[in-house]
């Protein structure tokens, strides 16, 4: 014998803010929610079409993902140029329309490499720390995992994140293709500033490089300001786990904030003076054109942003309710507030965020929607705990131009026509 769920107590599945009481809550609803909470709750009167209980598989050495989830992340070799061959890619995109919760699973991790991803005995590897020290020191990958640690959640986002809208809207790309290049893990490591007072760096060296280990050499300037020396730390761990190849094993840089190639992965070497190297990194690959004409060197942070993953870009939707979500970050700290407008930019209204938000760490959002079935655009936009607030594409691109390529940051807008599909738009 079954019983129904009330259905108070399936509005209660839906979160509500920590200041709503119950009863506001439910009363704050529309009635079209909750006609559509009430339909889908009582859905399920009977277990006799679910196939019988019996043995299962043998344990295994590791978990396997059910056979019915297909979750994979999709190579790219340029804007615009995607499913390439694996040999031709240079990115390697997270499927965010697929994934639930703050954290994304370790191997969906988005990857960017400039020369492969190197096989590096943990055993034979060396971290070099010189330059403008008193104490020149080199450290093995044990060395490092005997020292105090930090564990943080943070974001690393590749500063080509969102180039697939720069110049135009392709309508018929996901959100994996124009958001895919940026991923949250908790990362655990040594903190800089020890490995600083440990060679005792001169206080004339406000600059460090940091190089990698890969063919390519990836090596890049940072300036040594306070708020980097105090959050920036050498990771060996991801997820619980020492680091997966493609991010960096045995250790990388991380630079909570900070644009994803000053996150260094296989660091060899860090080195102190007094003045940036100007790499092929921060002067032919990482600088980009401006609309005044001038050019852009070590723009370094990643800036305010968010994006709805659910509905998103080639997704088909019914008229009712619909439960809008997505997610928001900010290298300036936490998300204060994200906002949801579904009548294309016309009017906004907040949604609410999973809890914890942390700092320089992608958050969820969530807002409910009932779509009445006429063409709308659905956006959001996202201010953190500085103020800074998510630029429309319009203000974007007056400041910004055209011709660059890094650190787009726009407002997302998805198209949803009369027949219900989710297409991608330029506002």
């Amino acid at each position: 014998m079954t019983s129904k769920m009330p259905i108070e107590s399936s509005i209660d599945l839906l979160p509500r803010p920590a200041h709503v009481s119950r009863r506001g809550f439910v009363g704050g609803l529309s009635a079209g929610i909750l006609g559509a909470v009430a339909s889908e709750a009582a859905g399920a009167e009977t277990l006799a079409d679910v196939p019988d209980r019996g043995p299962g598989a043998d344990l295994g050495a590791h978990s396997e993902r059910s056979r019915f989830v297909k979750l994979d992340r999709i190579p790219e070799a340029t804007p615009g140029k995607r499913n390439v061959d694996p040999g031709d890619a240079i990115n390697s995109k997270t499927p965010h329309q697929k994934l639930v919760g703050n954290i994304t699973p370790t191997d969906l991790h988005y990857e960017r490499s400039h020369s492969g991803v190197p096989d590096i005995d943990p055993a034979q590897h060396r971290l070099l720390i010189h330059g403008l020290v008193s104490k020149p020191l080199v450290f093995s990958v044990e060395d490092l995992k005997r020292m105090p640690s930090v564990t943080r959640v943070v974001f690393i986002e590749c500063t080509g994140n969102g180039w697939e809208n720069w110049k135009k809207a392709d309508p018929d790309v996901t959100v994996q293709n124009t958001h895919g290049l940026v991923s949250t893990n908790e990362w655990t490591g040594v903190p800089l500033k020890f490995l600083i007072d440990l060679v005792a760096r001169d206080k004339s060296a406000n600059w460090m490089l940091a190089e990698g280990g890969d063919g390519a050499g990836v090596d890049r300037s940072i300036p040594l300001t306070d708020e980097i020396m105090n959050e920036a730390f050498v990771a060996y761990g991801q997820n619980g786990e020492p680091l997966r190849p493609a991010h960096g094993f045995p250790i990388r840089l991380v630079m909570p904030g900070f644009e994803g190639n000053l996150n260094i992965k296989w660091l060899r070497r860090l080195k102190f003076g007094n003045e940036p190297w100007m790499t092929r990194w921060e002067t032919a690959r990482y600088t980009q054109l401006l609309a005044s004409g001038k050019a852009r060197q070590f723009q370094l942070r990643m800036e305010t942003n968010s994006v709805i993953t659910q509905p998103s870009g080639m997704m088909q939707i019914q008229p009712g309710y619909i439960r809008i979500s997505g997610l928001a970050w900010s290298g300036h700290g936490k998300i204060a507030k994200v906002e949801v407008s579904t009548d294309g930019a016309k009017t906004w209204k907040q949604a609410q965020l999973a809890q914890p938000v942390l700092s320089r760490a992608q958050v969820r959002f969530q807002m409910d929607w009932v779509w009445d079935g006429k063409p709308t655009k659905i956006v959001s936009r996202s201010i953190d705990e500085q103020g800074n607030v998510q630029p429309d594409r319009q203000a974007f691109i007056a400041a910004m131009g055209t011709n660059a390529l890094f650190h787009y940051n726009a407002q997302q807008t998805w198209s949803i026509d009369e027949t219900g599909r989710v297409r991608n738009v330029l506002a």
